[in-house]
């Protein structure tokens, strides 16, 4: 599948470094200013300093509630008061909660196998949820159908400036963090799944950090980045009945938006298996005390794998998310 040639005029042209500042100060107030952590045991096992920047202590639990607050705060100043969006859980949660802060009625669609948590969490926000099934419904045709009958403005995870403004101030933070130590970041490693937190972090590095390499990470049966950046074209997945553990990262194709401006940034994507990010995430808790989601936890496992040098490099390495079920932290102890 190729972009569509009409790509910036339906969804707005790409974000730049001001809307990224732009964004910071609309969500200063309601969402977290996340730690960034270095972890010592990590730098043993890599050869380097590595930082966590912990989006799983982010409100909702994932730093998708940063691009949808920056969205929802202006549909709020043009007036709008009913939102729809489509999620496997995170964005969802996001934009039930700065729904609720903006007075504003949200509707979510999202798969029949979300994790019950993110279900849960949206609907206690107030949103209503309509649930579909991935391997033979179209999310986004539910919710163009739903935008049709009921109106209302669709809030996509990726495919919009405000949201990729939002998902940016990740980097932002993160590298203000770093300088504050008297260093710069040699990698910024990401998990990635339609490729909104990537694209937002590829153009704060871009402007205040460009000797950084940026790399995405994706579920081993779920690289579509990775095989649309080879094919300079975005592709599916080619097996839509292929699952994963990292729910939040398992968009078939890449967000149009998100990869126009990857496709020129990014180092590179690397890959992890579910059983690689299992151990991530125990690692996570046993050496970092944190609990990251399988999604959130795809960077790092890239990271223990080795797939990206960091021997005497300075790393940042983002854990997006941490919204995880219970009966999954009990498989972290087996």
């Amino acid at each position: 599948m190729k972009d569509a040639p009409d790509l910036h005029t339906r969804i707005g042209a790409p974000p730049v470094f001001s809307d990224i500042l732009s964004a910071a100060q609309r969500i200063k107030g309601h969402a977290v200013r996340t730690p960034l952590v270095e972890c010592h045991a990590l730098n043993e096992r890599t050869g380097g300093r590595t930082f966590l920047k912990l989006e799983s202590l982010q409100r909702t639990g994932a730093f998708k509630f940063r691009g949808a607050v920056n969205r929802l705060s202006r549909l709020a100043d043009e007036g709008t008061t009913s939102v729809i969006a489509y999620s496997t859980g995170n964005h969802g949660q996001a934009i039930a909660t700065a729904a609720r802060i903006f007075s504003q009625k949200a509707t979510i669609v999202m798969p029949k196998d979300a994790p019950k948590s993110k279900i849960s969490r949206a609907e206690a926000a107030g949103a209503v949820i309509r649930f579909y099934d991935r391997s033979t419904e179209s999310r986004e045709e539910i919710a163009a159908q739903i935008c049709q009958d009921q109106g209302g403005i669709i809030v996509p995870p990726g495919d919009d400036p405000a949201i990729i403004a939002g998902q940016g101030t990740v980097a932002l933070e993160a590298v203000q963090d770093l300088q504050r130590l008297g260093l710069a970041p040699d990698v910024f490693l990401t998990p990635c799944g339609g490729g909104g937190l990537s694209a937002g972090c590829a153009t704060v590095l871009n402007a205040i950090s460009p000797a950084t390499q940026l790399y995405a990470a994706e579920p081993a049966d779920f690289n579509d980045t990775q095989r649309s950046l080879a094919a300079d074209a975005r592709l599916d997945i080619p097996d839509r009945k292929a699952r994963s553990i990292c729910d939040a990262l398992l968009a078939p194709i890449p967000a149009e938006l998100p990869f126009s401006i990857n496709r020129l940034h990014l180092s590179g994507v690397v890959t992890a298996k579910d059983e690689d990010v299992m151990r991530a995430m125990r690692f996570a808790l046993d050496e970092a005390k944190v609990l990251i989601e399988p999604g959130g936890a795809v960077a790092l496992a890239a990271a223990l794998q080795g797939q990206v040098d960091l021997k005497e490099r300075v790393a940042i390495i983002v854990c997006s998310g941490g919204n995880v079920d219970a009966d999954l932290i009990s498989k972290l102890f087996e």
